[in-house]
């Protein structure tokens, strides 16, 4: 799993913004409108990084109807790999 975090972060062109939306989530869980409008990012867009991050089992959607993303269990094991001592994505 942590190889697969490091490419989907690092590894890729869209691992800036997969990041900026992991600390978005991080800090509030929110659907795709609340992601876009709060990172000033195309919904579309939104979309296709939370598409990865969900195939790649880093974050996960709400069983509810309102399509809440959050991180994925286990997520927070790899967060040393980005962040600082906290456990804190930069």
């Amino acid at each position: 799993m942590k190889a697969v975090f490091n490419y989907v972060l690092t590894g890729t062109r869209g691992g800036p913004n997969r990041v900026r939306i992991l600390r978005a989530i991080e800090a509030q869980p929110r659907d795709v409108d609340g992601l876009s409008e709060s990172l000033d990012l195309d919904h579309t867009t939104v979309r296709h990084h939370l598409d990865v991050l969900t195939e790649n089992r880093i974050v996960e959607r709400s069983d509810n109807d309102d399509a809440i993303y959050l991180l994925a269990d286990g997520t927070n094991r790899y967060w040393d790999v980005f962040g600082n001592n906290d456990g804190h994505i930069y």
